[in-house]
């Protein structure tokens, strides 16, 4: 007997379900006037193209950026990011949530953060968090790409819900982190405003503040298009802010986890390209932040990339050393 219509059927009932992957294939494109205002730079901020893309430019007078017209409370925020080129060291490009206008002391962020580098170098993208002003506790990332982000335009992403925050590159998942006991109230919980902006890092951008920007190659610029501000809205006048349910303010879907597939792509990407994780952060921390669940083989990785840092050596004795760049593999 063939493979009737009810065994294919069955077939298909016995597979997990997985929703899409959050896209803006499937989200409202905004354009800046829709979504956005200006928040510094004066003329260093651009519009092209009706307001659909937005130059970021960083010179020796000023850098520039610009912040959602609305305030979130959790949802999936992504823009299509161009980064500067040639040589970038000190120059800082973000791409970020913050409530530190609303909350001096306690803010909430979550970060991404493009830090740029001396020529021949690939930019360097940091991912990080703070739950509650925890700024005595960085949860920072870092990661090397497997493309080139000054080439090309490449989605960046973030998705935030009230029990883990993912960050994506492409649709790439690279980094999840989940809402734990164990963090309290150190996990952003409270409405956040979406920012972008360009400016001058060079006190610690690149190499711990070594080499600073230089301006014989301004005006750096960063581009930004296809906008995503997906979420729900706050007034924040409220002071008791209402559940989010994300599935109820568009037919679009957002999931609330990574899929099989995706997450399979997340640790093939940061097996790759991440070279540093504040979990195994021997330096900072003699003791890792209890949210923090360590994967011996990649406290391995990590040590065999930075033995001081990453390992029980002291810093007297370690040596010079070179990093190897990342691969320019696809995950």
């Amino acid at each position: 007997m063939g493979f009737s219509s009810f065994t294919f059927l069955s077939f298909l009932l016995l597979l997990p379900f997985s929703s899409p992957s959050p896209s803006p294939s499937n989200l409202p494109i905004l354009s800046f006037h829709e979504a956005y205002n200006h928040l510094f730079g004066d003329a260093n901020l651009l519009l092209l193209n009706h307001g659909k893309s937005v130059h970021l430019h960083l010179d020796e007078r000023t850098g520039a950026g610009f912040l959602s017209q609305d305030l979130y409370l959790h949802g999936f925020f992504s823009a299509s990011i161009k980064l500067p080129a040639d040589y970038t060291a000190g120059v800082v490009v973000a791409f970020y949530m913050s409530n530190g206008d609303m909350f001096e002391n306690n803010h909430d962020e979550i970060d991404f953060e493009f830090l740029g580098n001396i020529r021949g170098k690939e930019w360097r993208v940091q991912t990080n968090i703070y739950g509650n002003g925890s700024t005595n506790v960085g949860r920072e990332e870092r990661y090397g790409l497997w493309f080139d982000p000054a080439e090309d335009f490449h989605q960046y992403s973030i998705l935030w819900t009230d029990s883990r925050i993912i960050f994506y590159v492409d649709e790439v998942p690279i980094r999840e982190v989940k809402r734990t006991a164990s963090m309290g109230g150190e996990f952003p919980s409270k409405p956040m405003t979406l920012y972008a902006t360009i400016w001058d890092g060079s006190s610690w951008a690149t190499n711990g503040g070594k080499y600073k920007v230089n301006y014989k190659y301004a005006p750096y610029i960063a581009e930004f298009s296809e906008f995503v501000l997906h979420g729900c809205t706050v007034d924040p006048i409220e002071q008791v802010f209402p559940k989010c349910d994300l599935t109820q303010i568009s037919e679009a879907s957002i999931p609330n986890n990574i899929t099989t597939a995706k997450r399979t792509k997340m640790e093939s990407f940061r097996r790759k390209h991440m070279t540093y994780s504040y979990c195994y952060d021997h330096l900072r921390y003699k003791i890792p932040p209890a949210e923090c669940v360590l994967d011996p083989q990649e406290a391995k990785r990590l040590q065999r990339f930075d033995p001081v840092t990453f390992g029980r050596g002291r810093r007297h004795h370690a040596k010079h050393r070179h990093s190897s760049q990342a691969e320019f593999t696809s995950v």
